[in-house]
């Protein structure tokens, strides 16, 4: 049976959320769609920022995780090289002639200043060698940041600590000293201000003397602290290890006094000795003059940097004789007992060649080869060179290496300069003034080499300054090995030292005998060759090579004078005497005694 409803019952009956309006106001929404909108759009934006959290860390951990990586470690990590000094370098007998010495550059701040400006230069005064007023004035160049020294000694940047000052600054370096000043210039040459090797052995040994060290890789703290940790053992850890020469500090101490005085007394340009060891090529002398303080490079003139003995050309005159007769005897066309007759004066290709002494003396007569040298005959020369075909003759001075460099251990050698074979060959005058050392250049230094293969039987050894690495007890850890090449034979080579040493016994060489000892030497006197072409007309270069001892030959000495000045000045009267002091204190420090004279 139906079921009526009251009236009131049927509101009851409506939906249990609407609500009952006025007469006259808007329906009212359901609040439910607006409540559900809000959660699907924050939904949605969560899932999108996920979804993009997502993608961002497969970029970042996946995409681009090696750049980032390399990154980080650029900011947590430091490549560090630990500062080392450069390995001393040390003579033939040990002693120090460079290293590397702790110094300090003085700043000012007089901004700083806590205390009156008078009283701190009154107590920096005595520290730094500067007078009080001078001090004052340099406090009032600025406010901050004035260089007041910049190599301050260890010891005196100590005291300046000491003082406990505001407004003074220590920054500490390396200084490169030479404690014999421009003793050993020549072959040391110097370091500039960025440590690196500009001239000498510091240039050419420069990866010998910086100790390689490699660069580490430490962690640092956020604030740029270096954890320790991760220091490896051994950072700061220096070998003993020293760069040893050949070169005798006393010899070359008594080389540059007779090089002073005969400069001096003849108002020469410039001088060079070089004392070699003609046994393996071993350099016991390298000087020059005028030279260089390596402390004070800045102070001179860049020239003086050129050790020329090894970098300048020159035409060696009458010292090349005995390097002829050699060649000569080995050719076969000469013997020792071969006569040969002098005119004096000869004509070649129409060009007159002469003794130097023909004006006054003529013609000599037959001359045996050995007074040829004796001498000095340019004209007994050029006939010893005549009986040579000049292509055979030409040969020869290839082989003994004119125009080829030597392959020493000190830099910037030059080669010398021997005209081309079809120059030469082209004129019969080519080979008579190659005969008596003139028309082709080379170095002091090669000269020096060859004439060492007369004295050690036939052989050209390689001049050399770096005897090795050695550490400070003497053991040696690396040495450089160089080879001998056979030029002449041992019969030939001690013919011609037989005839040189006549030469010092009875001939120009006279200047340079010692009581007591054999010496064999030659002397030279060349006409200086313009850059241009020809000769100057009132220059020449005098030169004298001594063998010593003859009858077992150590060491080669030879002194040259560039553009000596006055009319008797000769390779006899000008470097004769040089050699003979050199091998008077060469003699006594190697200890070869004088021989008894024989009983007649």
């Amino acid at each position: 049976m139906a079921t009526s409803v009251p009236p009131n019952s049927r509101r009851a009956l409506r939906h249990p959320r609407a609500v009952p309006r006025r007469i006259g106001q808007a329906p009212v929404r359901d609040p439910v769609h607006p409540t559900r909108s809000r959660m699907l759009l924050v939904g949605g934006i969560l899932l999108a920022a996920i979804l993009g959290l997502v993608a961002n860390l497969v970029r970042l951990q996946i995409v681009h995780a090696a750049e980032l990586k390399e990154k980080a470690q650029a900011q947590q990590q430091v490549y560090l090289r630990p500062f080392v000094p450069r390995r001393p370098i040390v003579d033939r007998d040990g002693n120090v002639i460079a290293v590397d010495q702790p110094v300090a550059t003085l700043y000012v701040h007089p901004k700083l200043f806590k205390e009156p400006p008078e009283a701190i230069a009154e107590k920096l005064s005595p520290i730094v060698a500067l007078s009080p007023a001078e001090l004052l004035k340099r406090f009032s160049a600025a406010q901050s940041g004035i260089e007041l020294i910049e190599n301050l000694p260890e010891d005196s940047a100590a005291r300046v600590t000491a003082l406990g000052i505001d407004g003074l600054e220590l920054v500490p370096h390396q200084m490169r000293l030479y404690p014999q000043q421009e003793l050993f210039a020549d072959v040391l040459g110097y370091v500039n201000v960025d440590r690196q090797g500009q001239a000498g052995v510091e240039y050419s040994q420069q990866k010998i003397l910086e100790r390689h060290v490699q660069a580490l890789r430490v962690s640092r703290m956020g604030d740029g602290t270096y954890i320790p940790t991760q220091v490896p053992g051994g950072f700061l850890h220096n070998d003993d290890l020293q760069l040893q020469l050949t070169i005798d500090g006393r010899l070359q101490r008594a080389a540059r006094a007779a090089l002073k005085q005969q400069i001096s007394r003849y108002s020469a340009k410039r001088g060079g000795v070089i004392v070699m060891d003609v046994r393996d090529g071993a350099l016991l002398v390298m000087a020059s003059e005028p030279t260089y303080d390596p402390n004070r490079y800045y102070d001179f003139n860049i020239d003086r940097f050129r050790n020329w003995l090894l970098s300048d050309l020159y035409e060696p005159g009458s010292t090349f004789k005995p390097i002829n007769v050699a060649i000569a005897l080995e050719a076969g066309v000469i013997e020792p007992n071969t006569q040969i007759y002098d005119e004096g004066q000869i004509f070649v290709d129409s060009w007159p060649i002469s003794n130097f002494d023909y004006s006054s003396r003529g013609a000599r007569g037959t001359l045996s080869i050995a007074e040829i040298l004796e001498v000095s005959s340019n004209v007994g020369m050029v006939h010893i060179v005549e009986r040579l075909k000049p292509e055979a003759y030409y040969g020869w001075l290839e082989r003994i290496g004119l125009g080829q460099p030597l392959g020493t251990d000190l830099p910037f050698e030059v080669s010398g300069q021997l005209k081309s074979r079809e120059q030469f060959l082209g004129s019969p005058v080519e080979a008579a003034t190659t005969a008596f050392g003139q028309g082709f250049s080379l170095t002091p230094l090669q000269l020096v080499q060859l004439e060492a293969a007369i004295a050690n039987g036939g052989k050209l050894v390689t001049p050399h300054v770096v005897r090795g690495l050695r550490s400070t007890d003497g053991k040696m850890h690396w040495q450089p090995d160089y080879t001998p090449r056979p030029i002449f034979s041992p019969e030939n080579a001690q013919a011609v030292l037989g005839m040189m040493e006549n030469v010092v016994k009875n001939g120009t060489g006279e200047a340079a005998q010692i009581p007591g000892y054999r010496i064999a030497g030659k002397t030279g006197t060349a006409q200086k060759a313009h850059p241009n072409g020809g000769y100057y007309e009132n220059a020449k270069i005098t030169s004298f090579v001594g063998i010593v001892p003859v009858e077992a030959p150590r060491y080669v000495v030879l002194a040259v004078i560039d553009e000596p000045q006055g009319g008797d000045a000769f390779g006899s009267t000008v470097a004769a005497p040089i050699v003979k002091s050199v091998m008077e204190v060469l003699l006594a420090s190697e200890g070869i005694p004088a021989q008894k004279p024989t009983a007649p």
